[in-house]
């Protein structure tokens, strides 16, 4: 039985793999700003902890672990979930908004990390899951703040990766395509509060194209989070994970635009060293 640490758990990827983790045998501290949210899905489960959480509160995070550690003595599965999106071209993106989505996804991320990571490397056994997006790999107009806090989340695994596999504990990035949750929906997806005309074909033709595409994502938030466990269970878990076809192709086609562009401009990169 492993103890889970979920963040955004009351609703999309986060409540999803609570129930995955449950369903294993598992015990779940399901956190999210609103333990009630959390509470009403599971009502009286025994393995279940709701706590209030906003990753954004040092303070709160380290209370949430406090309590994980007094109701069921370990951590094995950390599980940053929780965040928010921004959509519009990086020009028209307020310098409030470009902070809002980062504290969510960056320093959220690393608030709550910083919380359980004694916790693991003193058992010397752990799992770290960060919930980036195939917009971390390769974005495009209108998701360029989003995806650059994504890029954040995929940079700080690696190195997370690379740190912490001596002391026994695993890290891996999981990058979902699009997936039939409510992350297009304006409690997790914030606009632009600007438009400007010459992003019209670009960032605004991406705007329109989210506004018909909810909740008629091809991606199953069931096998996602059923994906997850897997891959916890693992005996040799990936560094990264896509998931979705969507996903591997567009991951597929960005390796392949690298390593042409790479082979194009390859005397030039070289030519820069020291004779």
């Amino acid at each position: 039985m492993s103890v889970w640490f979920v963040t955004g758990a009351s609703r999309g990827f986060g409540l999803e793999v609570v129930r995955a983790a449950l369903e294993r045998g598992d015990q779940v501290v399901a956190t999210a700003r609103r333990a009630a949210a959390v509470e009403k899905e599971f009502p009286g489960h025994p393995d279940v902890l709701a706590v209030a959480l906003d990753v954004t509160d040092e303070a709160q995070a380290a209370a949430a672990v406090g309590a994980a550690l007094d109701r069921f003595g370990r951590i094995d599965v950390l599980v940053n979930n929780a965040g928010r999106g921004l959509l519009g071209a990086v020009e028209e993106a307020s310098d409030e908004a470009v902070r809002a989505v980062f504290d969510a996804n960056v320093f959220g991320l690393l608030a709550v990390t910083r919380a359980v990571l004694p916790v693991l490397r003193r058992q010397r056994a752990g799992h770290v899951v960060n919930l980036s997006s195939v917009g971390g790999f390769t974005t495009g107009p209108g998701w360029g703040v989003y995806g650059a806090t994504k890029f954040a989340v995929e940079a700080l695994s690696e190195a997370l990766h690379a740190e912490l596999a001596p002391l026994g504990v695993r890290v891996t990035v999981v990058e979902p395509g699009l997936f039939r949750t409510d992350f297009l929906d304006s409690s997790s997806l914030h606009r632009a509060d600007s438009e400007i005309a010459d992003y019209a074909t670009t960032a605004g033709a991406t705007r329109a194209g989210a506004a018909t595409r909810n909740h008629e994502q091809p991606g199953d938030p069931r096998k996602a989070a059923q994906a997850i466990v897997s891959v916890v269970a693992s005996d040799e878990p990936p560094l990264r994970i896509q998931l979705g076809a969507d996903s591997v192709a567009r991951v597929e086609a960005k390796l392949d635009f690298v390593r042409d562009e790479l082979s194009r401009w390859r005397a030039l990169s070289v030519s820069t060293d020291h004779a």
